[in-house]
């Protein structure tokens, strides 16, 4: 089974050299590695000291490399759709250069991030495959995107298509306007199934996590408080934090960065208080820039010395879910009538935060301005929400038969 590692945090933080580390130590424990970074501000090549392209490189025995690129993924994965909405502006009059630009619709460079790694997934040729993630916000786009365009692709498509069969005599009639063909509809069709299958990967807790790469500063400590909240609500796992760039004891002992440690130290315990069971990592603040292998082999040694980097590190499901009959005593809070219970973990967020909405297979959880619209587990689907608890950050919800009266 292949191993899939995210690393994701503020921008800024050394995300690609510890993602560019861990993988090259998998890749000298002789795990078939492949690193992948999906920021547009690609760093990855500078790291490694190589230049890098859209298509897999190699870099050493058991290491490739590779710098996503979005006009290269839109002709490999979208390209029969790319040329028919480039004819329907070029109908419309539009010069072909800015034609080329607004193709490129919102969402779609997540979405070719997601391809190639369900590509690299189900090829079988790497062992583990280590994402350099853009900074959080984009990754968590990069993240809902699966269940986001699951929706619009079985709500909306479907009927696009329908509604595109019965008009196409009609209007090949009273316009000019291309159409799309069968063949568009067809490359849709798939990417439904490549969506469903890349959200299977990403969700399963036993071939995917997160990784969260923070600094001693207390902004910076907030946006990842923020990304593992997020993480929760989207059901994805959280196995390890690293804190980098911390000042080692011989810098803060010279005295000029004293008042700075002090600061990083209390920065760390906050650190352990708001991640409790997660292991936490240290990196320090190096006196050289980390570039090339030679350099990503120390921090390497730092991170994993004699561990497996592609370990997990923290075992803790994001949900998990009880029958009565399974274990009575999980339902003492919870409704007489329940007769299944859901528990999901969304650390960090008062009661007063969380709203829930059924809506037939799905159950839609709002945190702030944070929405998920989960597709229940089948044994759910039929069955109603009766109840919902917040637990220490955990989210009890209590499922019946439903009312249909």
């Amino acid at each position: 089974m292949t191993r899939v590692i995210l690393y994701t945090g503020k921008g800024g933080v050394g995300k690609t050299s510890i993602s560019a580390a861990t993988a090259l130590r998998a890749s000298q424990n002789g795990m078939r590695t492949i690193v992948l970074s999906t920021d547009s501000a690609h760093s990855l090549g500078d790291s490694l000291d190589m230049q890098l392209g859209p298509e897999p490189k190699k870099i050493v025995d058991n290491l490739w490399a590779q710098e996503t690129d979005v006009y290269y993924n839109m002709e490999k994965y979208w390209g029969t759709v790319q040329r028919w909405m480039e004819s329907i502006l070029a109908w419309e009059g539009f010069d072909p250069i800015l034609a080329d630009e607004m193709v490129v619709l919102p969402g779609m460079d997540e979405l070719a991030n997601l391809l190639w790694i369900l590509e690299h997934h189900r090829t079988n040729k790497y062992d583990l495959i280590v994402v350099d993630c853009a900074p959080t916000a984009e990754t968590f786009r990069l993240l809902s995107f699966p269940e986001a365009g699951r929706w619009w692709l079985e709500k909306i498509f479907p009927l696009s298509r329908k509604i595109s069969g019965l008009a196409r005599p009609i209007l090949r009639r009273v316009s000019s306007m291309p159409l799309p063909s069968t063949e568009v509809f067809d490359t849709t069709a798939d990417l439904m199934e490549q969506i469903e299958n890349i959200q299977l990967v990403l969700s399963d807790p036993e071939q995917t996590s997160v990784r969260l790469v923070t600094n001693p500063e207390r902004m910076v400590i907030k946006e990842t408080q923020r990304a593992f909240t997020q993480l929760g609500l989207y059901g994805y796992r959280a196995d390890l934090v690293i804190c980098n760039r911390v000042l080692p004891d011989e810098v803060i002992a010279s005295g000029y960065f004293s008042e700075q440690g002090a600061k990083q130290k209390k920065h760390l315990e906050t650190l352990h208080e708001i991640f409790g069971e997660i292991p936490i990592k240290i990196t320090p603040q190096f006196d050289h820039e980390l570039v090339g292998i030679e350099s990503l082999e120390k921090l390497a040694t730092i991170l994993f010395d004699d561990e497996n980097p592609a370990t997990f590190f923290h075992d803790e499901l994001p949900f998990v879910i009880f029958t009565r009959d399974q274990n009575e005593d999980e339902f003492v809070d919870g409704p007489v009538d329940s007769e299944s219970l859901m528990k999901l973990k969304i650390p960090l967020v008062d009661r007063d935060q969380i709203r829930l909405t059924q809506a037939a297979e799905e159950l839609i959880i709002e945190v702030d301005q944070y929405r998920r619209n989960m597709l229940l587990p089948r044994a759910l689907q039929q069955r109603a929400v009766l109840s919902a608890k917040l637990d220490q950050n955990i989210l009890n919800i209590w499922f019946g038969e439903k009312n249909n009266g």
